[in-house]
Order: structure tokens, then sequence, then C-alpha cells
């Protein structure tokens, strides 16, 4: 027999999403900008002057400081702006299957949080 091997499956929608409003209320399709690499679950922002989606970018000051959504697919446009679609309102998260961007800080994901709370986006721990 061979020895334990850890399984490792890819994150899917239904690991994230644990209540969402019916008839696609919480979804909207948005742009993505050109070179984004975002995976399923990431927390975005969305820069003002463009209407774009980006990662999340508290340290910011051009609207992506501001927690928008969480994307339920990943994206990753190259060569051309991309679609990808946003939970943006009314809907609970599994917390640990939200990505954030490398080096927030606890003050930053708290202040993220606050922003999705305020449109309904909740999180709450897996069992």
């Amino acid at each position: 027999m061979p020895p334990d091997t850890a399984i490792s499956e890819p994150t899917r929608i239904g690991d994230l999403i644990k209540y969402e409003a019916p008839q696609r209320y919480s979804r909207e399709q948005e742009t993505v900008l050109n070179g984004q690499t975002l995976e399923l679950g990431a927390v975005v922002g969305k820069v003002t002057a463009t209407d774009k989606l980006v990662e999340l970018a508290p340290a910011a000051s051009d609207g992506s400081e501001v927690a928008y959504g969480v994307l339920v697919e990943d994206a990753a446009p190259s060569g051309a702006d991309g679609q990808a679609v946003v939970i943006r309102r009314h809907a609970m998260l599994a917390d640990n299957k939200v990505v954030w961007p490398a080096g927030i800080t606890g003050p930053q994901v708290t202040a993220a949080l606050a922003q999705l709370e305020a449109k309904g986006i909740i999180l709450r721990t897996e069992a």
C-alpha cells in the first residue's frame, strides 16, 4: 500500500459561497483590468478612473483601496481587459476561502471586512 499522500483540490465556487440571494441578485459581471492575475475568492477593488477591477490595494488612493467585492471565478486577462463575475451584495462567504492580497495588515483586513459588510457580504468561519 502506498504511503499516505495529501490530496489537494482546487477551490470551487461552492467552497466559497455559503449563501447568496436568489436570481443572481448578489452577482455582477465586471471588467477586470488587463494584466491582473486574480483567483476565485480574491477581494477586489475598483479603480475609479477606469471603472475596472483590480486586486484590493489598501494603500492606494485610486478607488482600489475600497473592498468592492469578491470574485467567484479566476480572472487573468492578458492582452486586453477581461470579464469576471463578482459577489457585490447580500452573500455569506467562507472566510478560509477568501483571498487577501499579499502583505495586507490586520487593520486593513478589518477595514475591508467592514466595507464588505456594508454591502451585505459577510464572512463566516467554515466548520
